[in-house]
């Protein structure tokens, strides 16, 4: 069968497109059904992917750090035949080491195989999840010639393209190289046996060059840094514009005495009941919310643009807002109103413990009804928390602190937080806001309240 192509996926979740993150195979490499062969981050998620055929790596058609529409093809695999071409439709994304030498062969004898299928009339081609789009036919590329077959090809076949025409020849290393170093490979005279550009040939041009000669100034580019936004991170804004610029914000603020509460905790965590788990500040504000969402259900609600209904949920997905490696993300808990304390301080343990390490996968960042933000554990002591878009509210949590404070007609060092909701005043009338800011104050304050609601 030779070469198979694998189309970069759907993933599941209406995306088009997505950043190759890294590969975890390279040229060569003997792969096996399901091992996994990248990571891809979308705007929700990092997601590992499965390799769908076992065989050789032949090529790598996209770059690490690239961003690819979904249906582009990623990989060529080999099923361990001589005869491993990739196909006639799939279009090279990134130009291969060898120089394109060989003629097309007809494709015309034989269906274009991509990811394994057959290639239906309608032009839609089945990937691992979903359908993605293939794109226009291309040439095909060509693979380095058995000996004998330049004479076979004549140059009025299949010509060379000229530098003007098509990207300079580099391996995908050598590419990333020189992105780094913000330069053109255009500008470097390549050495390579085929005529590309090698990690040999970029290094020389910048021993010869401190930096490109139609970049900007030396000084001028110390002095300020320009990131690209894709991702989780392009994601997050445009969620906060259309947050802040759709649903009609109110914020209120509370500072509450909560040195009962870090009294129970600390019986909490003696308690043998509770040995192994992490019982955290959080974990009793969480369950405060909770209680305080039953009373109070106008800040568990959605708003449906398309009918005007106010959408109440009898459920509360709890979010939990997290700074990641790969920008903010609000993972939530599933039906944490039904959880106990116990099980509710591991989901949250296990919830945060995954997005640090930036491997949250989408089902935990959809479906969330209202959020949590603890800008406490960074010494912060209040701010105006935007909302997740589709949520009627959040919850800002400040740092815990020891000052002085009115107690039983005396002044006394306490352990004292300000608490702050932001809500959606189109769902949440300012009194609904205010009950339920002063229940999740009662409770921490007072933890009789907490036991008895929650």
């Amino acid at each position: 069968m030779g070469a198979r192509s694998f189309l970069l996926p759907d993933l599941g979740e209406g995306l088009t497109e997505a950043e190759l993150i890294s590969w975890s195979v390279g040229p060569g490499d003997t792969v096996e059904l399901n091992q996994v062969i990248a990571e891809v981050e979308t705007a929700k998620a990092s997601v590992e992917l499965p390799s769908p055929y076992a065989g050789t790596v032949l090529t790598l058609h996209v770059e690490a750090g690239s961003t690819v529409e979904v249906g582009t093809p990623i990989i060529d695999i080999g099923d361990g035949q001589d005869e491993a071409v990739p196909d006639a439709t799939v279009p090279a994304t990134a130009a291969p080491v060898e120089a394109p030498s060989e003629a097309p062969t007809d494709a015309s004898t034989a269906p274009p195989v991509t990811n394994g299928h057959e290639a239906t009339g309608e032009g839609r081609v089945p990937v691992l999840v979903g359908y993605g789009v293939t794109g226009e036919t291309a040439g095909r590329r060509g693979r380095r010639p058995a000996t004998g077959s330049v004479a076979d090809a004549g140059p009025s076949d299949h010509p060379a393209p000229s530098a003007q025409s098509s990207r300079p020849l580099a391996a995908p290393p050598v590419r990333f190289l020189a992105r780094q170093e913000g330069i053109d490979l255009a500008d470097v005279p390549p050495t390579g046996p085929h005529g590309e550009v090698t990690r040999g040939d970029v290094t020389a041009y910048l021993d010869r060059n401190a930096h490109p000669a139609d970049s900007a100034p030396l000084d001028a580019s110390a002095r300020e840094t320009r990131t690209p936004i894709k991702g989780v991170r392009k994601h997050t804004a445009d969620a906060m514009v259309r947050s802040a610029f759709t649903a009609p914000h109110v914020t209120e603020f509370v500072t509450v005495d909560v040195t009962p509460t870090m009294e129970l905790l600390d019986r909490l965590r003696e308690s043998r009941h509770l040995a192994g788990v992490r019982i955290t500040p959080l974990v009793l504000v969480a369950k405060a919310v909770l209680a305080a969402v039953r009373r109070n259900p106008s800040l568990n609600s959605a708003w449906d643009e398309e009918t005007r209904e106010i959408v109440t949920k009898h459920y509360v997905n709890l979010g939990i807002a997290a700074a990641t490696p790969r920008g903010l993300m609000v993972p939530n808990v599933k039906d944490a109103d039904r959880m106990s304390l116990r099980d509710l301080a591991v989901a949250l343990a296990d919830l945060t413990a995954v997005a640090k390490e930036g491997k949250t996968g989408p089902r935990d960042l959809e479906d969330g009804t209202i959020t949590i933000t603890n800008v406490g554990v960074f010494g912060v002591d209040a701010g105006t928390p935007i909302l997740n878009p589709g949520e009627a509210a959040i919850l800002c949590m400040g740092a815990i602190r020891r000052q002085p404070w009115e107690f039983e007609g005396e002044i006394a060092l306490r352990q004292v937080t300000t608490l702050a909701v932001s809500f959606d005043h189109r769902l949440v009338d300012g009194e609904q806001g205010s009950r339920f800011l002063a229940d999740v104050a009662a409770m921490l304050s007072d933890p009789v309240a907490l036991v008895a609601l929650g």
